[in-house]
């Protein structure tokens, strides 16, 4: 018996497997770029949360009136327009100049003095060195401390060697109004002084050596080869020291509370110490947040003159 047998279909061609669209792969720049943000993420949420926030909430607060008992007071422009005529911000302000007019050219002077003379070869060059930074690692609060006792009246170390010089005060170094705000500026100075010397060293040490070979070569004396190789290519560093010190100088709070607590009569509060006390002694947060402003702007303009100047040298080379 035969058996029918069903014709076998010719097997249908098998589709190619469909492959989804490939993910678009980043070019090297892009990697870098997305590498860098995940490593300043972190950082960018600190700064959002411990700077940026509490500086648009002070610049809220500068247009209220507010002392936390009550709820803030929408009071536009009226701090501003306080500030104008009140003789304590003038002073604060006159005082924060001063000091930053004084202390940042000094401190630039002396930093580049001190590189070049340690950036010599001589003996013991690298305890010098050290022990003229190590001022700036030490705690400012701990630093202004031992200071204040270096210049009591009564037990100072320091008064007690003046007074053999004949250089004395009848208050005190930092009872005096006279003298209170030279002695802060001369402490900062000595505390921060270390750390612009090393940005200044590492400047120096940046010039190739063939540049005052050839000075020498045409009869360039020290002073010339300063003038005309040291300080053109040490401008840089200059102009970033400069505004560094500045700014610091602008936001000095730590040594002078410590110090002076803003005395004697006021002679060496500044910005930020009025700061503290409108908000934290007499509870004016929205004044004391208006004055914190102005000190913001300074503080910009600066870092405007700074961005302003990499930015035309970047040009010009």
């Amino acid at each position: 018996m035969s058996t029918q047998t069903t014709p076998r279909l010719p097997a249908a061609a098998s589709a190619p497997p469909s492959r989804g669209r490939r993910p678009r792969r980043l070019s090297y720049r892009g990697r870098q770029a997305r590498a860098a943000w995940l490593f300043l993420t972190p950082s960018l949420v600190i700064l959002a949360v411990f700077v940026a926030w509490p500086m648009f909430q002070a610049g809220y607060l500068s247009f209220t009136r507010y002392n936390i008992l009550q709820p803030a007071q929408w009071i536009g422009l009226g701090n501003y327009r306080q500030m104008l005529h009140d003789p304590a911000v003038g002073r604060a302000l006159k005082n924060t100049l001063v000091y930053a007019a004084v202390s940042t050219p000094v401190s630039v002077v002396l930093a580049l003095a001190l590189a070049l003379f340690l950036n010599r070869a001589m003996a013991l060059r690298g305890f010098l060195r050290t022990a003229v930074f190590l001022p700036f690692v030490v705690s400012l609060g701990v630093v202004s401390i031992a200071w204040s006792f270096l210049l009591d009246p009564n037990i100072g170390l320091l008064t007690d060697w003046l007074s053999h010089l004949g250089i004395t005060t009848q208050q005190g170094w930092l009872q005096d109004p006279s003298y209170a705000m030279p002695a802060v500026i001369a402490v900062g100075i000595w505390k921060n002084v270390g750390f612009y010397m090393i940005m200044y060293l590492a400047g120096l040490q940046s010039i190739p050596g063939e540049l005052y070979d050839a000075a020498r070569a045409d009869g360039a004396g020290p002073w010339q080869r300063l003038r005309h190789v040291t300080w053109p290519l040490l401008a840089n560093q200059t102009m970033l020291i400069s505004i560094m010190a500045a700014i610091a100088t602008l936001q000095a709070f730590d040594q002078i509370y410590v110090m002076t607590h803003g005395g004697p009569f006021f002679q060496t509060e500044t910005l930020v110490m009025l700061t503290y006390r409108l908000g934290f002694e007499q509870s004016q947060f929205g004044y004391a947040a208006a004055v914190s402003w102005v000190l913001v702007v300074l503080v910009f303009v600066l870092s405007m003159l700074q961005l302003t100047y990499f930015r035309k040298r970047a040009v010009s080379f």
